[in-house]
C-alpha cells in the first residue's frame, strides 16, 4: 500500500540520523535533512513511497519527531 512519508524541515535540528539509516531516500544538506524526490506541501516536504523501508526506522530514530508515515488511501 503507498505510504505518505511526511517531514516538518522547520523542525529538522540536522542531527542526521536519517540519512544515516536511510540514505536511499534521505540526504544530510547544509544544516537540514532533505526527503530526496518529495514535492512541497505547505510547510512540509511529503513523498509517496511504495513501501515505507527504512523510512519507519528514520522517523523513529528523529530525536525532535519531524518526520512521519501515513498510510494512504
Amino acid at each position: 500500500m503507498p505510504t505518505k512519508v511526511i517531514q516538518d524541515q522547520d523542525a529538522c535540528i540536522g542531527c542526521g540520523a536519517c540519512a544515516a539509516i536511510c540514505p536511499t531516500d534521505w540526504l544530510f544538506k547544509g544544516d537540514k535533512a532533505e526527503l530526496i524526490g518529495s514535492k512541497k506541501e505547505g510547510k512540509n516536504f511529503v513523498k509517496i513511497v511504495k513501501n515505507t523501508g527504512c523510512n519507519k526506522d528514520a522517523a523513529n530514530a528523529c530525536p525532535v519527531k519531524c518526520i512521519s508515515i501515513e498510510e494512504t488511501k
